[in-house]
């Protein structure tokens, strides 16, 4: 648990591979932080669950969000800009999470006020090691806004 919320930290997954969604539960559940995740598929979905529509009426806010850019339906950039520019939703860290590595994305996320951009490895254990890491900091050193 975390000391400085008491409890679990409620992270949103937005990603539409599956095999790099159950990579990142998976890193996840091993990481030393308690934590709730909750996953989505596209972008479309994302918006819903974070303002608690639909489906998604009783959804948590959560703590950190890890977002794809390669996403259906909606883009993640576009995402990001949404969330970014939510007065609602803005203090929420968002850690861009993708297979990408183009200057032009990074720049682009950056400009829309991503809090981190890491660029997903190929390998599995790399990968999981990387999601572990992500964990590690944005739950056990920063400081995240409550709600």
């Amino acid at each position: 648990m975390s000391a400085q919320f008491g409890r679990p930290i409620e992270i949103l997954l937005v990603e539409d591979n599956p095999g790099d969604a159950k990579l990142a539960m998976m890193a996840l559940r091993k990481g030393k932080v308690l934590n709730k995740v909750n996953h989505v598929h596209d972008g479309v979905e994302a918006m819903e669950y974070l303002r608690r529509q639909g489906n998604y009426a009783d959804a948590v806010r959560p703590d950190v969000i890890l977002l794809d850019l390669n996403l259906p339906r909606k883009d993640g950039r576009e995402v990001l800009a949404e969330i970014k520019g939510d007065e609602s939703l803005m203090r929420i860290p968002v850690v861009v999470l993708t297979v990408s590595s183009a200057e032009e994305d990074i720049l682009k996320s950056y400009g829309l006020h991503a809090n981190c951009f890491v660029t997903k490895p190929i390998d599995v254990n790399r990968f999981m090691d990387v999601v572990q890491q992500i964990e590690n900091f944005w739950l056990t050193i920063v400081s995240l806004p409550e709600e």
